[in-house]
């Protein structure tokens, strides 16, 4: 039996890399994107007992939990992530959480090896939990990529279905 191909490049049987991605924040791709952890949702077991039936227990789905999302960013002058961070709870004044914008819905983007959009998630009221600005420094680690990173808390995610796999020459 023939290994299932794909649906629009009947040719092709490799799925996709997880080296070229991209995310978006307000619309634009961040810069020096190097890592993100994984999209991951759990759903709670909930068992009961009918009454009358004590032998046998039964399992239902109860709740839906999402784990939170780590982005690893090169250290860049791209202020995306501190900008974002600092909306939830900014040094200055009463260190108050900017109610307005410091929720966000962002897009993850896995790209083919040619760099076309080959799938779309969007993580829906996402914010920043946690924060690392710069990284550890060593003199002796030259050839060392600092690192900043933001951990984001969100209400789940769900694929863009209106993206379709595109097609390659």
């Amino acid at each position: 039996m023939a290994a299932p191909t794909f649906a629009v490049n009947a040719h092709r049987f490799d799925p996709y890399r997880t080296f070229k991605f991209q995310c978006l924040i307000d619309g634009r791709p961040v810069a020096g994107l190097q890592k993100m952890t994984a999209l991951k949702k759990t759903t709670e077991q909930v068992k009961w007992r009918s009454a009358g039936d004590p032998s046998h227990q039964r399992v239902i789905p109860g709740g839906t939990s999402y784990e939170p999302v780590t982005l690893e960013q090169g250290l860049t002058h791209d202020p995306v992530f501190e900008e974002w961070a600092n909306l939830v709870n900014n040094i200055q004044g009463d260190g108050g959480i900017s109610l307005v914008n410091y929720r966000k819905d962002i897009v993850i983007n896995v790209l083919n090896l040619q760099g076309a959009v080959a799938m779309s998630y969007r993580l829906y009221r996402a914010w920043v939990s946690e924060f690392q600005a710069l990284p550890d420094f060593d003199s002796n680690s030259m050839n060392t990529v600092g690192i900043q990173s933001i951990t984001l808390q969100h209400e789940g995610w769900e694929r863009d279905t209106a993206v379709t796999e595109p097609t390659e020459s």
